[in-house]
C-alpha cells in the first residue's frame, strides 16, 4: 500500500459523505485483523479527579464467544458495520474522474489514509459501536474477513460520547450506563432521555460530594474493582427517586424548577436531598450502608419508598431553615419503630424484611404503608 506521507498508515477505498460541515462520514472496508490494529475500545471509567472518560459498555464474554464461533463457521456473513470515531489526522484524497455517477453534491469516492499509532501515543480511531464484534473479529481464525466500517471524524470525547448514546438508544443498552453518560452529553437529547439528565447529574453530585450521606455509595457503570468498594446503591434507583420528585407537581423537588424559564435550582435541590437523606442515615444507622440483600433501606424499593415519604416530609419543612435537619429527624422518628429494614416482618404488609422486591407492586405497598404510618402519627400529635 502506498501513501503520500512517510508515516505508516492503512490506505483504503472509501466513500465520503458530507452530512454536516467539517464532520465527513466515511464508509469503507477493513480486514478483520486491521480493526484493532488502529482502533481503540473505550470503556466507561473515571480519572483520578473523578471525571468520566470513555463510553463503552463492559465486555460480555459469552456474547463475544458466540460471535467468534459464528465467524469461524463455514459461511459467515458479517453485514453490520463497525462504527468508529476518527481523529482529524486521517486524510482523504478524492479520486480524479473516478466517479461514474453525476456529482450529487454530498458524496465522492477516493482513498482514505488511516495513520497507524506510534508507540506511546493513542490509536487514531475509537470504536463507538461494535465493541464485542471487534473483539470477536480479533479472535476469529479468518484474519482477512472483509468488515464494513462506518466512521466519522470527531476530535473530542464529548462528540464520540454523544454519538454512542444516540446509536445505542434503540437497543437494550445497560440502563445504568446511559444514566451515567447523560450528564456528559451537551447536545439536545430525545425527550425521554432529556428528562433523566438533571436527575443523573444530581445523582453524580450525591455520589461525589463528601457532605452527602451517599458519598461513594452509589454504583456507577464507570466503577470497577476497588473503585466500587462500599458502593451498595444502584444509580438507577437514586435517579428514579429524584426524577419522580422533580417531575411530579406533588414532589418536594418540583418547586425548584422554573418551567417557564427552563431553569433549575440545583444547589437548593442538593441541599434538600442531603438534609433529608442524612436524617434517614442517622435515624436508621443499623440499616445504612449495607448491601441491599442485608438492608432493604439500601434496596431500590427502599430508596423509592423513602423518596415518596421525602415528598411528604419536605413538603412541610423548609430545607433553608437552620433547624431543618432536626425537624426532619423528628418526623422520621414517627415511623422508625415500625420499620423492618434488616430483620423481622412488616406488620402492615405481611412481608418479611427480605421479601420486599424492587417491583411496582411492592414499591407501591411499602410507600403507602410508610406514608400512612407518618400521617397517622402526625394526627395523633395534633
Amino acid at each position: 500500500m502506498s501513501t503520500p506521507r512517510s508515516e505508516p498508515s492503512i490506505e483504503v477505498r472509501a466513500l465520503r459523505i458530507i452530512q454536516v460541515k467539517d464532520y465527513p462520514l466515511y464508509i469503507f472496508m477493513l480486514k478483520a485483523e486491521q480493526i484493532l490494529e488502529f482502533a481503540d475500545i473505550s470503556r466507561v471509567s473515571r480519572d483520578e479527579a473523578g471525571k468520566l472518560i470513555g463510553y463503552q459498555r463492559p465486555q460480555v464474554r459469552k456474547h463475544i464467544q458466540e460471535i467468534v464461533e459464528y465467524l469461524d463457521s463455514p459461511l459467515p456473513i458479517f453485514p453490520n458495520p463497525i462504527i468508529m470515531a476518527l481523529s482529524p489526522d486521517v486524510r482523504f484524497k478524492a479520486t480524479r474522474g473516478g466517479n461514474r455517477l453525476p456529482d450529487d453534491g454530498a458524496s465522492d469516492t477516493g482513498r482514505l489514509f488511516l495513520p497507524l499509532p506510534r508507540e506511546g501515543k493513542p490509536k487514531p480511531a475509537w470504536i463507538v459501536d461494535g465493541q464485542q464484534r471487534a473483539l470477536a473479529l480479533a479472535r476469529a481464525k479468518r484474519r482477512d474477513l472483509p468488515v464494513p466500517v462506518t466512521a466519522f471524524v470527531a476530535d473530542t470525547v464529548s462528540l464520540q460520547r454523544d454519538q454512542f448514546v444516540r446509536i445505542n438508544n434503540t437497543r437494550p443498552l445497560p440502563r445504568g450506563l446511559v444514566t451515567e453518560l447523560l450528564p456528559e452529553v451537551d447536545s439536545p437529547l430525545p425527550a425521554r432521555l432529556a428528562v433523566r439528565k438533571a436527575p443523573s447529574s444530581l445523582c453524580d453530585v450525591l455520589n461525589t460530594d463528601k457532605k452527602s450521606p451517599f458519598h461513594g455509595m452509589i454504583k456507577r457503570a464507570s466503577g470497577a474493582g476497588s473503585r466500587q468498594f462500599g458502593a451498595v446503591v444502584t444509580d438507577t434507583g437514586v435517579v428514579d427517586m429524584i426524577q419522580e420528585s422533580l417531575t411530579s407537581p406533588s414532589g418536594c423537588l418540583f418547586p425548584y424548577r422554573d418551567i417557564g424559564r427552563g431553569e433549575t435550582d440545583y444547589d437548593g435541590i442538593i441541599q434538600a436531598l442531603i438534609i433529608y437523606w442524612t436524617a434517614v442515615q442517622d435515624t436508621f444507622p443499623e440499616a445504612w450502608g449495607k448491601p441491599p440483600e442485608k438492608s432493604r433501606l439500601m434496596h431500590g424499593a427502599g430508596i423509592k419508598a423513602m423518596g415518596r415519604l421525602m415528598d411528604r416530609i419536605l413538603g412541610t419543612i423548609d430545607p433553608q431553615r437552620d433547624d431543618a435537619y432536626e425537624q426532619v429527624r423528628q418526623h422520621l422518628e414517627l415511623i422508625a419503630p415500625h420499620c423492618h429494614w434488616t430483620t423481622g416482618t412488616w406488620e402492615g404488609l405481611g412481608h418479611r424484611w427480605n421479601e420486599i422486591e424492587n417491583v411496582g407492586k411492592h414499591v407501591q405497598e411499602l410507600s403507602n404503608y410508610l406514608i400512612r404510618l407518618y400521617q397517622s402519627a402526625r394526627r395523633e400529635l395534633l
